[in-house]
């Protein structure tokens, strides 16, 4: 399985940003053919109780490498993408990985 991962650092406005990632981005992302689950999660601190750089964590979940890349090519993920860059360019990091192990 492949993972997209989206962290979004700490915007300056936090009722703004949620309103257009939950009204405007989500929607468009969970259109992204081939996606399997998408998980958001809302950071709460570090793990020592401090603040933590990052405000949210997005998960994409692809079947396997082809999917993922088919996914990417798509019409939708662009669309998605374009959006990402208007609302949240200056705040978003993107990584990909091979889920290796789940419990």
């Amino acid at each position: 399985m492949v993972k997209l991962v989206v962290l979004y650092r700490q915007p300056a406005d936090r009722a703004a940003f949620d309103h257009h990632y939950e009204t405007v981005h989500l929607p468009l992302a969970q259109r992204i053919p081939g996606l399997e689950r998408l998980e958001v999660t809302r950071i709460r601190g570090d793990a020592a109780g401090g603040e933590a750089p990052y405000y949210l964590l997005a998960e994409l979940y692809f079947r396997d490498e082809e999917a993922y890349r088919q996914a990417m090519a798509s019409p939708e993920n662009r669309a998605a993408a374009k959006d990402v860059m208007r609302f949240a360019g200056d705040l978003v990091h993107m990584m990909v990985g091979d889920v290796v192990t789940t419990a």
